[in-house]
């Protein structure tokens, strides 16, 4: 497996989604966790023991991503799931914008199979509107990995 060049976006499963980070070279990457917020660790420490995937990004976007993560690397922000978690620390060095593709998709098919469930008291219809939910959310926020 390639290496993940400085300001490429790496990725792990943890459980149900994926957590993100930006490699910074070296073997050393800028994440955010829930015990220790926006933080650098070792590669090794970042996968976990899982598969890593890297995403395809252009050298441009790998230098932006790099000078910004080095920029707010020292700022040590708490993590929060809805206002500051992996993929806002993420997308706040990628493009300068925070925002949280899986947590948005989360929160579209549960409202959609909530809604689902409330009118139809079926859970199965429920379960189906969930899904669609999060795939019509995925499709319109983008996929942030692609395994390289």
């Amino acid at each position: 497996m390639p290496r993940p060049l400085p300001g490429d976006i790496v990725s792990r499963r943890k459980g149900l989604v994926m957590h993100r980070g930006i490699s910074l070279g070296d073997g050393r990457v800028l994440h955010n966790t829930p015990f220790r917020g926006e933080h650098i660790c070792s590669e090794e420490e970042f996968r976990a023991g899982k598969r890593l995937y890297v995403s395809n990004t252009d050298a441009d976007m790998r230098r932006r991503a790099l000078q910004r993560a080095h920029l707010h690397a020292g700022e040590g922000r708490g993590y929060n799931l809805l206002t500051n978690n992996c993929e806002h620390t993420v997308s706040r060095a990628t493009t300068g914008r925070s925002h949280s593709p899986q947590l948005k998709s989360w929160i579209i098919g549960g409202g959609m199979a909530a809604a689902t469930f409330a009118l139809t008291r079926h859970p199965g219809a429920a379960a189906a509107a969930y899904a669609v939910g999060r795939k019509l959310s995925s499709r319109l926020t983008g996929n942030l990995h692609r395994s390289r």
